[in-house]
């Protein structure tokens, strides 16, 4: 739809980009308090250090942010089947996360299964079995991957990132600041690199004319998280749970392979994956294979650090945050320069 007069500007990205991530941050910021008092209450992690603190507090505020972004999403977004098919995910994804927030706790194969299903739809609606172009590193010619091999790929890069991230959300401010670092850094992907003709041109990367319509994703779930954050700082009022954490966790997933390198994981999200993933491993490997690696390590490595570092909150929350801060962008010249 083309605007014309002063509400042009409802034609420019930059703009609805900006009204979209506002009004989702003052929406979250509003609406939390009100509907937090609905919400089931932490019950206390076994073996988790500082339990004891979070217990008794509103947990799954996801069920209230992320329906949140979904209705600004539906706003600044232009309609199309495949973005709404995302949003059923992420919403898909919420719901589960909420049900084990509220009830005693599913399995870890009952919620793996789960995630499975949701990472699976959500890889075929982001391809709709076409063919994908994508870039890797060390590569200048894009490669073109048929569905066949696009689709079980692109759902374990899911499968990984609503994990790694449910399992960094621990100390309080952390998960979403971290979440909030990789969608500004995939926004900014998405809107001023492959989604610019001139500029994927220039890094030889694919040029995706939907890019800018994925960075209004990143930028309206930046405004949720920013509007979370600000009752969820130390000490936080309310946990987001895994009502939040493993729609986030799936967006971040489904934003790196909109951006068309799978690697961009490791660079955006790269302490979520050393923090949380690294665990992960380490228990498939004992359980499955029976090999055991990282013996003296607690997982999620912040519980580590805190217990034997004797690192508080804030400096797990500030040093975590830092490192991803500095790392990514010597990472991205890396990987857009070097090939």
């Amino acid at each position: 739809m083309q605007f014309y007069g002063p509400f042009r500007l409802f034609n420019s990205y930059l703009f609805l980009g900006g009204i979209g991530t506002a009004i989702a941050a003052l929406a979250t910021l509003l609406t939390l308090p009100r509907l937090w008092q609905y919400l089931p209450h932490d019950r206390g992690r076994e073996h988790a250090i500082n339990a004891e603190q979070a217990r008794g507090k509103p947990v799954a505020a996801g069920v209230i942010f992320v329906p949140i972004f979904v209705i600004v999403a539906l706003l600044v977004l232009p309609f199309e089947w495949r973005y709404l098919g995302i949003l059923v995910c992420v919403l898909l994804s919420c719901v589960e996360g909420y049900l084990d927030d509220r009830g005693k706790g599913w399995s870890e194969y009952a919620l793996g299964v789960v995630d499975l299903v949701i990472c699976g739809i959500a890889a075929i609606t982001l391809c709709q079995f076409q063919n994908f172009e994508i870039w890797l590193p060390l590569l200048k010619a894009p490669l073109t991957v048929t569905p066949w091999i696009y689709i079980p790929l692109a759902t374990a890069v899911l499968w990984l990132m609503i994990n790694a991230t449910n399992c960094t959300d621990g100390v309080d401010g952390l998960s979403a600041s971290l979440a909030i670092l990789a969608f500004i850094y995939l926004g900014g992907i998405l809107y001023g690199i492959v989604g610019h003709t001139d500029i994927s041109r220039y890094l030889l990367v694919p040029h995706y004319v939907d890019g800018a319509d994925w960075a209004l994703m990143a930028f309206a779930m930046v405004g949720c998280l920013a509007g979370y954050l600000w009752h969820n700082s130390l000490p936080s009022a309310v946990l987001m749970g895994d009502a939040g954490s493993r729609p986030m966790g799936l967006l971040i997933g489904i934003l790196v392979l909109a951006a068309g390198n799978p690697f961009l994981i490791f660079v955006v999200a790269g302490i979520v994956l050393v923090n949380g993933a690294t665990g992960m491993l380490k228990v498939a490997l004992l359980r499955f294979l029976k090999i055991k690696i990282f013996k003296s390590v607690r997982y999620p490595l912040h519980d580590h650090l805190r217990h034997t570092l004797g690192w508080s909150n804030t400096q797990v929350l500030v040093r975590f945050v830092l490192l991803q801060a500095v790392g990514t962008p010597i990472l991205l010249i890396l990987l857009f320069k070097v090939r």
